[in-house]
């Protein structure tokens, strides 16, 4: 148990504080002070009744404000914090004493070193380094920070050896200094070639971090990066999870825009009046209450409209205005604001289709629709899945902390040929969860929690419920409401079918199919 206790800052406060538990022959575990005026306190848990009895007199002291209770000592949530940090550190880490021997390794040390922590402490790290003298270094009278080429498992790394210093106390001017160890961060030539790369980069999002080893993807690329240097409008159409925000940011990060700000509205998961105020702002009589909108907070960037033909049409209306005149209201203000930005939308919707029912303005799509990009769906782009595979496992490996993560042959193949309807993301998410969870270091299909597939008969339905009877009729009408509006008359859908009139009249009436029920 941990308690708190806020007081005054003087002297004999914390001796005053203790007389309480040794009167009460509550055995103290450790004591704490941070900041002035508050003490941290550690203590065995005691009984509700026991808490009851000394709790009043601490909070009686003259000069003690408050006690309560407390979830951890500061130090420990620092030491918590650190082991952290080391443990999930991306890069080998090593601690070393005086002598030079191991005191801490970190996840990704211990793997490459194919020992458990406790195995390698005590061990001297000449044993797993190669090409620097580490006894020699320590021993000598001026230890000064390293960088070094060396050696670790018979692979190259480039070392940071940096020395640990505790200031002596019993220095009046603590400019004496005592050598207590050494920390060893290693990286490898593929870590630093990483490294060199994304700095070479305009930023995370650049056309660089889309996988593009399929011709569809490679003319998707080249498209896009026309386009972005012109200032138009830019569509993406594609399905869930092909990437189109990722696109979308890379054509920003290319264009004479890249340096203002970039700004997304998923016009699909808020209602209208929320997505009007997100995008346009509120204004009020009292300005302090006024709110700024995207327009407005992307002026002179770029704004995402991500599912754009999920907009009601009163914001397709308002929309509109902002592209033909570079102004708009913001909601409750009839005041004019003037914006310059450039629009990137785009939908997983058929928006012809969309115009074509007047669920979606013409004008507005053409104002959109300047230039198109169409990105493929996964199983389009096959050549891509397996790179795409081998980035999201050595990601998921770098967060982990193991670096030797590889797929059975079996699994390769799997992964190939699943036809991943939720596409790129889907094959992330299914990746992650299944490396994080991997107990070797080998990935086999039955890591992989995913529907249950077959090239010869595609998803195997486990929980099918229902008759087969039921099931044809559902496929049946289902194809005759999609072919209807083509051939609107029972002669000709009879004729399509190779039916008889009175056989497709007797199932429309069944089905309840008919011009009222269907828009042609």
């Amino acid at each position: 148990m941990r308690l708190e206790i806020t007081c005054h800052d003087r002297v004999g406060m914390g001796q005053k504080v203790l007389g309480i538990f040794v009167e009460h022959e509550i055995n103290v575990r450790g004591i704490e002070l941070k900041q002035p005026g508050r003490i941290f306190i550690n203590i065995p848990d005691l009984e509700f009744a026991d808490l009851q009895a000394f709790m009043p007199q601490l909070r009686l002291l003259e000069g003690v404000g408050d006690v309560r209770t407390a979830p951890y000592m500061p130090s420990e949530r620092e030491r918590n914090e650190l082991v952290t940090l080391i443990k999930t550190f991306p890069d080998p880490f090593i601690s070393l004493d005086v002598k030079g021997n191991i005191r801490i390794v970190n996840n990704i040390a211990s793997t490459i070193m194919g020992c458990a922590e406790d195995d390698v402490k005590g061990q001297h790290v000449s044993q797993w380094l190669k090409g620097f003298n580490f006894t020699r270094w320590l021993d000598s009278d001026d230890v000064l920070a390293q960088t070094r080429r060396l050696k670790f498992q018979g692979e190259d790394f480039v070392a940071d050896i940096l020395p640990i210093i505790v200031a002596s106390e019993e220095s009046i001017d603590n400019n004496k200094q005592i050598l207590a160890g050494a920390v060893l961060i290693l990286k490898s030539e593929a870590r630093l070639g990483q490294q060199i790369n994304a700095f070479k980069q305009p930023n995370e999002n650049s056309f660089a971090g889309i996988q593009a080893s399929s011709s569809g993807m490679r003319k998707v690329i080249r498209e896009a990066k026309r386009m972005s240097q012109l200032d138009s409008s830019i569509l993406i159409i594609g399905e869930t999870g092909t990437g189109k925000e990722l696109l979308a940011r890379a054509c920003h990060a290319a264009s004479e825009r890249s340096e203002q700000p970039f700004m997304t509205l998923n016009c699909a998961a808020l209602p209208d009046d929320v997505a009007e105020s997100e995008l346009f702002g509120v204004g009020e009589k009292d300005h302090e209450h006024s709110k700024r909108g995207i327009f407005e907070l992307a002026d002179g960037g770029s704004v995402f409209l991500d599912e754009v033909g999920e907009m009601s049409t009163k914001l397709q209306s308002k929309l509109l205005r902002v592209i033909q005149n570079g102004s708009f209201r913001r909601v409750n203000s009839e005041q004019e604001v003037n914006v310059n930005v450039r629009i990137i939308s785009s939908t997983n919707k058929d928006l012809l289709h969309l115009v074509s029912i007047g669920e979606f303005r013409e004008d507005l799509y053409y104002r959109l629709n300047v230039f198109g990009l169409m990105i493929p769906p996964l199983r389009e782009r096959r050549s891509d899945i397996l790179p795409l595979t081998e980035s999201f496992i050595a990601l998921a490996g770098q967060r982990i902390g193991r670096v030797n993560l590889k797929l059975t042959d079996e699994c390769r193949d799997f992964i190939e040929h699943y036809p991943w309807p939720g596409n790129v993301r889907q094959l992330e998410n299914v990746l992650t969860r299944a490396t994080s969870l991997l107990e070797g270091d080998e990935l086999e299909v039955t890591h992989l929690q995913l529907p249950a597939y077959t090239r010869e008969h595609g998803y195997l339905e486990q929980e099918f419920e229902g008759t087969l009877d039921a099931a044809v009729k559902n496929f049946e009408a289902d194809l005759l409401r999609k072919l209807y509006p083509a051939y609107p008359s029972t002669r000709q859908l009879a004729k399509k079918l190779g039916l008889s009139h009175t056989a497709i009249a007797n199932k429309l009436r069944e089905y309840d199919i008919n011009k009222k029920t269907v828009k042609i």
